[in-house]
């Protein structure tokens, strides 16, 4: 898919509603520019790319604690919320 926009004067572009729909871009959201080693840059909704940075910084805590259910979770809250 290729959408086109133009630049303003102060520099601002208005990002196309199908692409915010896929981005879940709405009045307000911060959005990243990333550039890549060839020199592309790519779009990003940046809470949802904070998010999945702490997603994978978290990849494989659970298991390490030995948390495998819902209920594990609450009793670690708990325990942790007792020190």
């Amino acid at each position: 898919m290729i959408e086109l926009s133009k630049v303003s004067a102060k520099g601002q572009v208005t990002i196309p509603l199908e692409l915010r729909k896929k981005l879940q871009l709405t009045e307000g959201s911060k959005v990243a520019f990333i550039t890549d080693d060839n020199g592309r840059i790519y779009l990003a909704n940046s809470s949802l790319l904070a998010l999945k940075d702490v997603q994978n910084a978290f990849d494989g805590v659970a298991e390490a604690l030995g948390i495998k259910s819902e209920d594990d979770v609450a009793e670690f809250v708990k325990s942790s919320l007792k020190e």
